[in-house]
């Protein structure tokens, strides 16, 4: 099946099996490695992307219904680590591991663009979906905060 759709604001088109997840034709067929995969049931959020704007888990997603999307990856949100989420993600030195962090990222960019200002409930009940390992969920909501006077003044 060939699908045509913007990848980071590029326009693409792939010619696979209409029910291959879009978490592999990122990584296999776009060589776009940043998008990680964890449980593949859409379970632990490590794969997640923006589609449209909103935050979704690649893993379970068929290529099938990806024609005209968009999708933005964390190569996407920028080329330089230079976006606000990921300012705030270094400043409070979020990662251990960092295998989740992707997804982490790619959610809270989304929620701060619906949600200059959120509050922590706001940040908990968005990022209740990804399982982080290394536990740094408080530096997770300390690091939105940050983002979002990083958006405001900068």
């Amino acid at each position: 099946m060939s699908v045509t759709f913007k990848v980071n604001g590029q326009s693409t088109t792939v010619d696979v099996s209409s029910d291959t997840p879009l978490l592999w034709v990122l990584r296999d067929v776009l060589d776009l490695k940043g998008t990680k995969f964890g449980c593949g049931i859409g379970q632990c959020s490590a794969c997640t992307v923006q589609l449209d704007g909103e935050p979704q888990r690649a893993c379970q997603i068929p290529i099938s219904s990806m024609e005209g999307m968009e999708v933005t990856t964390i190569e996407g949100l920028s080329s330089d680590g230079s976006h606000p989420v990921q300012q705030a993600w270094m400043e409070v030195d979020v990662p251990q591991c960092g295998y989740c962090q992707a997804g982490q990222i790619m959610t809270a960019a989304a929620l701060l663009a619906r949600i200059p200002h959120p509050s922590d409930t706001d940040i908990d009940r968005e990022m209740n979906s990804h399982l982080c390992r290394c536990a740094t969920y408080l530096r997770i909501r300390e690091a939105i905060h940050r983002a979002a006077t990083i958006v405001v003044t900068e």
